[in-house]
């Protein structure tokens, strides 16, 4: 993606384009495949992933869905609640969170980082999520030189602190796309932050970005899921003036050449991803490059340390020989349709809809369409919902697990039967 798309992206009207914060098929022009290199190294053209088995039991069909307008909020990118708070936090790219009370909007901002955020390309602000005790916020942002903060707020009287501003965690970046943007607290407590490849505009031999194969480089943060505590259980800071502590559970603690606060990794722009609040499970959007877009799922009972095999593999297709023990995604799906580019959503858990319980809803920004997946003895039963929204670029969920989707346009929007 150009840095002359943070134009487009105010009306979502650039056909074929991903929004500020996920990369498209077409970022940075025509792409090629990669010019042989090294043998085993570069791919040259890409082998194509081979057709799903028909499934052998027979699959439940995704319910018909609609949606209700709630209110309009500019460049809204992201939801967020608050534990013993009924307000859903609505994230702006520019740099504000708006509270919605109630279906209206306050007038008032209720944090405005405005002056310190880039808008450039796939940047701004990303994303919001809170403490399990509601009494800090956090937030990814990209500052001026492109560079990833995660950065956290007291939250006092319904509002960011801004004079209780700590910086919790950095990321160098060198390019203006792949940035990923979500965070969350998991089921054990500890924060997770997703980061993208860091991307690139031009591919230096390598498929559609990361020339410098970051998401399979473990001493980086990029392209990786992390695990960090920001705070002690009992709310005080991490001793000896530390940002954060390390989980000792991580897979890579110890290892020589390996960040420890890397969770898992070979991903490429995993832009949005959540917790099963019902099994704990990890599900991961992971925006392709050209070929697919995959959704990533990681049980509860996971140690973490998996490999999801970007920039070898997108989906099942092959650039290069992949890794020893890559997870494949549990689904895929091919640019066709108008789609090209996964915006990963979350399994359904409210009462509103019961036919769609257990099912995860995601949908693709590129062609605006809802979808639905599940698995059923092994096989993915999957669909569209009968939803389409112009700019989708996000999904939220209440404290009753009703979902929410989110148009870059600025519709916030009540999924219902």
């Amino acid at each position: 993606m150009v840095a002359g798309l943070a134009v487009c992206v105010v009306s979502a009207a650039c056909s074929g384009q991903a929004p500020a914060a996920i990369d498209s098929p077409s970022a940075g022009g025509t792409q090629t495949a990669p010019a042989s290199g090294s043998p085993g190294d570069s791919p040259g053209s890409p082998t194509p992933a081979s057709p799903a088995p028909s499934p052998s039991v027979p699959l439940p069909e995704v319910p018909v869905l609609h949606s209700k307008l709630l209110a309009k909020v500019p460049l809204a990118l992201g939801m967020a609640m608050r534990t013993g708070d009924p307000v859903m936090y609505i994230v702006s790219r520019n740099g504000k969170v708006w509270a919605l009370r109630g279906g209206r909007v306050d007038p008032t901002p209720v944090l405005n980082i405005s002056k310190d955020v880039s808008m450039g390309g796939e940047l701004g602000l990303l994303g919001l999520t809170f403490s399990p005790d509601g009494r800090y916020a956090y937030i990814n942002y990209t500052d001026h030189h492109r560079d990833t903060n995660i950065v956290e707020y007291a939250w006092r009287d319904g509002r960011a602190d801004v004079a209780t501003r700590r910086l919790v965690l950095f990321a160098k970046q060198f390019f203006p796309n792949h940035k990923g943007g979500n965070l969350a607290f998991g089921p054990d407590g500890y924060l997770y932050i997703g980061l993208g490849d860091g991307g690139s505009n031009y591919t230096f031999g390598d498929p559609q970005g990361d020339p410098y194969r970051n998401a399979q480089n473990l001493n980086v943060l990029l392209g990786k899921m992390l695990r960090i505590e920001p705070r002690l259980p009992n709310g005080s800071l991490p001793p000896g003036g530390r940002p954060y502590l390390v989980p000792r559970s991580n897979p890579f603690v110890g290892r020589q050449g390996a960040r420890p606060e890397i969770w898992a990794y070979g991903l490429r722009n995993p832009w949005r991803w959540s917790f099963d609040r019902s099994t704990g499970d990890l599900w991961i959007g992971d925006v392709g490059a050209g070929a697919r877009e995959e959704i990533d799922m990681q049980p509860a009972d996971s140690r973490g340390g998996q490999n999801y095999g970007w920039n070898a593999l997108e989906g099942s297709v092959v650039w290069r020989t992949p890794p020893p023990g890559t997870v494949p995604p549990v689904y895929e799906y091919p640019h066709i349709g108008g789609r090209c580019a996964v915006v990963g959503g979350y399994v359904y858990r409210g009462a509103a809809i019961p036919a769609l319980q257990g099912w995860y809803v995601f949908g693709d920004y590129c062609g605006g369409r809802i979808e639905a997946l599940r698995l059923v003895a092994g096989q993915v039963a999957e669909g569209p919902t009968g939803l389409h929204l112009a700019g989708l670029v996000s999904f939220g969920q209440d404290k009753a697990g009703e979902l929410y989707a989110i148009s870059l346009e600025g519709g916030i929007y009540r999924l219902v039967p």
